[in-house]
């Protein structure tokens, strides 16, 4: 059954604030491979311009995609998470996100369309810090596949 097209534009509240803790950044880039400096140093950030050490640009992924699932809980919508994949993610940046940030997301659903009988649901996630600056925006799209027919 397709999604209700009348959730597009629809919005769920903010998130509580996402302590963005040095490990954390550190932990995740260690997890991608990637060994830039700026990302477990606060010396070499700082050298750079930036207060404490950044995260790499898909580190926000986990705060966005928790704060999804606002959506694809909401039982109003109707998807069926079990069938659901990631499909496609995209990045918007203010500025990069920093250790000591406590961000919070409110995501909004973009789109919905079917397609072959998959439902493709398109979301964005806002991400501001505590003084209330926007700091990236996210999109994620998810695709629940059809069922399959017996």
């Amino acid at each position: 059954m397709a999604l209700d097209q009348s959730f597009v534009g629809r919005s769920y509240p903010p998130t509580d604030p996402y302590e963005v803790g040095r490990e954390k950044i550190r932990e995740f880039a260690e997890a991608v491979g990637d060994a830039n400096p700026a990302y477990t140093d606060p010396d070499a950030a700082k050298a750079l311009g930036y207060p404490d050490v950044i995260a790499p640009p898909t580190f926000v992924f986990s705060i966005t995609f928790k704060a999804a699932r606002q959506v694809v809980q909401d039982p109003q919508l109707g998807l069926d998470y079990s069938r659901v994949v990631h499909g496609d993610q995209k990045f918007a940046y203010r500025r990069p996100v920093r250790a000591g940030d406590r961000l919070t997301v409110t995501s909004t659903i973009e789109g919905i369309k079917s397609l072959a009988g998959n439902d493709i649901l398109d979301v964005r996630g806002e991400v501001h810090d505590e003084a209330g600056e926007h700091v990236v925006t996210a999109w994620t799209k998810l695709v629940a596949r059809a069922a399959e027919e017996a």
